[in-house]
């Protein structure tokens, strides 16, 4: 069918403008294809406005109200007289602002056609936007996102919110009980406690952060509870009676507690319902998009990138993958996007940084006697020791084999995931990192001694 004036046909027409929306239309366009991007809220999607950016602009924030906190343990006089919320907001906005306007000139200098409006499916080939746009895409990308969950019975309010909620908060809670512990929830804990609230986290399973490796875990309770914050791990909700004053909250087992604010972060779920996904015949399983490898949905010239593909719900992901399907789509047949290769960080205090397989998985998918594991205490570590942190650097390799996954634990380690991820996606041998020079005093040593124990000839370390 000819396209009319309110229908404009484009190589790729890419619905949501989030992190792997916005990387595909990019890389779609750099490679010479005309892109469409359709985004009914804001340019970078929860990312940029509600999740990655403000958050760990609120968590630098909390760093620093830790450093005057602690200022006379390094011989400094100074006080924290308290939190400006205002303050940190217009701080938090300042960041998220230049961001937005340096994507928007991005978009612009690329000469993607951006379309603002609420989007949906209409058959395989073809986007309706809010208004009568029609956008027909030899190629459609589904990039719609996700949104926090919760939990049923949970009516939210003043008083009980989701992370989306509490970036809203224009004051510190006395009291705050955080529902869930996985990476929001401990995030948002590390932020709370750091500003000077009483905190509470509440988890159904065993341990926080279960997605990572048992060590991690345990080392991050450990410092939540050095650091004062409450830790219940094996704890079921049950429910929640919010008041005008507070919010009293119920578990299945033990006495009720109160808080001035429930935080609820029991993860983010996909945004796909009544976006005519099914009816083009894309598959869904508990509302994600079902894909292969290569983020093909089953149905020709449709595919899907970012949190409504199962997997790690990360925004680095996200980009990879959209940035995958622009130059598959262009014929560059890239190699596909495994999430046992990316890299994932918590940032909270301290941070939790890991990539590749935990010991178990490795132990499971290759036998107990195949695997080994090492790890470092930061204890040994210089910068570590300046910097006031504790920790640890675990790796995991396949006997006289490649290493599969490192797991980190500690202030600021967040920063050393990528070479990591480097070791790990590269399959190398600890013999091969031991034979680098790691510069000193650096965080980054830890890696390298960590390797080098591993390899049979520790430093700094008991082998």
């Amino acid at each position: 069918m000819p396209a009319t004036a309110a229908e404009a046909t484009h190589d790729v027409v890419v619905l949501g403008g989030g992190s792997g929306g916005y990387a595909c239309a990019l890389r779609a366009a750099e490679l010479g294809l005309t892109v469409a991007l359709v985004e009914k809220d804001l340019l970078g999607g929860t990312c940029l406005h509600r999740g990655c950016i403000p958050t760990k602009a609120l968590l630098h924030a909390a760093e620093v109200a830790d450093a005057a906190r602690d200022a006379g343990r390094f011989g400094v006089r100074a006080t924290l007289d308290g939190i400006d919320v205002p303050a940190v907001t217009t701080y938090r906005e300042g960041v998220v602002g230049r961001l937005h306007k340096g994507l928007q000139g991005l978009v612009k200098a690329r000469e993607v056609e951006y379309v603002e409006g609420a989007g949906r499916l209409d058959g395989p080939d073809t986007v309706v936007v809010v208004g009568d746009r029609r956008l027909v895409g030899r190629h459609v990308v589904l990039a719609t996102g996700s949104t926090p969950r919760t939990l049923p019975g949970l009516e939210l309010g003043p008083r009980v919110m989701t992370s989306d909620g509490a970036l809203g908060l224009d004051h510190v809670p006395d009291r705050v009980v955080v529902l869930g512990g996985g990476v929001i929830g401990v995030e948002f804990a590390s932020v709370f406690a750091s500003f000077g609230a009483e905190v509470t986290v509440v988890e159904a399973l065993p341990r926080l952060v279960a997605a990572e490796d048992p060590a991690s875990s345990a080392a991050l309770e450990r410092a939540f509870r050095k650091r004062g914050i409450t830790v219940r791990t094996g704890a079921r909700f049950a429910s929640a009676d919010a008041r005008e004053d507070g919010v009293t909250v119920r578990l299945e087992e033990g006495d009720p507690l109160e808080a001035d604010v429930l935080l609820v972060a029991v993860g983010r779920g996909p945004v796909t319902e009544g976006l005519g996904y099914e009816d083009a015949g894309v598959t869904l399983e508990r509302g994600f998009v079902v894909t292969d490898e290569r983020c093909r949905t089953g149905v020709e010239g449709l595919w899907a990138v970012g949190d409504i593909v199962p997997g790690l719900q990360l925004a680095h992901r996200g980009f990879a993958q959209g940035i995958f399907v622009a130059e598959e789509i262009a014929g560059l047949s890239p190699a596909p996007v495994v999430d046992a290769q990316v890299p994932r960080v918590t940032y909270c205090e301290p941070e939790v940084a890991s990539v590749g397989l935990t010991e178990a998985q490795a132990r499971e998918a290759h036998g107990d006697g195949a695997v080994e594991t090492q790890e470092y205490n930061l204890g040994g570590n210089g910068k570590s020791q300046i910097l006031g942190t504790q920790g640890f650097v675990k790796v995991v390799r396949l006997a006289d084999g490649p290493v599969v996954g490192m797991h980190m634990v500690g202030s600021r380690m967040g920063e050393q995931v990528g070479e990591a991820q480097l070791v790990v996606g590269w399959e190398a041998h600890p013999e091969d990192v031991a034979a680098l020079v790691h510069a000193h005093p650096t965080q980054n040593e830890a890696l390298g001694e960590a390797q080098m124990a591993l390899a049979g000839k520790p430093l700094h370390a008991h082998n």
